[in-house]
């Protein structure tokens, strides 16, 4: 996925009302859009330094929007709305390659109860394929990614979504995008959401695909790199 033109550096002073940040941009205080409903947590900093992209709509009311914070040196992606983007790239590339060989792959398909799986993979004379993506954004050990970073009930019902998938006689994958590039392993955070851990723990023995893939990151672009074990 490619910034175009390339990400704006700045330096974050600070993260409030969950989606609003103020960021010097080259000496000028500006308030930007931020794109992450989860709590950020180790990545909201002040001083940290950030990168920014400018958005081509004129009438919109907030132009820029964060898009990545370094993290002691490790950039990492917090727009949790690339993370779709990074991830159908990567499947249409034929790079995850058990996700590879699919015919058509369709969007936000409604399923389930009143939800939308993020892609929808089919084939003649294969099963369909429902592959829902998570962005991963937390380290709190070196080399070891978690997620989520604070409780999330709909996460859980995505999962029992899946699961209920598999029982149908399909397949069911969730895909953990890690946009940071500094890590060796995944693991569900058991201890910011018990609930969330026990879901993926049924989900994963009713026979849902858990896939875990880290990012290389730049201030021009982001895509998946390799997969990570589960530490679980």
């Amino acid at each position: 996925m490619l910034f175009t033109p390339p990400l704006t550096p700045g330096i974050l002073i600070r993260r409030y009302k969950r989606f609003l940040a103020d960021v010097d941009v080259g000496g000028r205080i500006e308030v930007v859009h931020c794109p992450n409903p989860g709590s950020m947590l180790g990545l909201d900093t002040p001083g940290a330094k950030v990168f920014v992209s400018r958005s081509k709509n004129p009438k919109r009311k907030l132009p820029l929007t964060l898009e990545i914070v370094d993290a002691a040196g490790a950039l990492v992606g917090v727009n949790t709305g690339r993370a779709n983007t990074i991830a159908e790239e990567a499947i249409s590339a034929g790079l995850i390659e058990t996700l590879s060989g699919y015919g058509t792959l369709r969007r936000e398909v409604r399923y389930g109860e009143n939800s939308r799986i993020d892609f929808l993979l089919q084939d003649d004379g294969r099963k369909d394929c429902y592959v829902e993506i998570k962005n991963v954004t937390l380290s709190r050990q070196a080399g070891l990614m978690e997620f989520p970073d604070c409780q999330t009930k709909r996460g859980a019902k995505h999962l029992a979504e899946l699961a209920n998938q598999v029982s149908q006689g399909n397949r069911a994958v969730m895909l953990f995008v890690i946009q940071r590039a500094d890590g060796d392993r995944f693991t569900t955070a058991r201890d910011l959401d018990p609930a969330y851990a026990a879901a993926f723990d049924h989900a994963r023995s009713a026979g849902v695909e858990m896939l875990a893939w880290m990012c290389r990151l730049s201030e021009s672009k982001i895509e998946l790199e390799r997969p990570l074990p589960f530490d679980v």
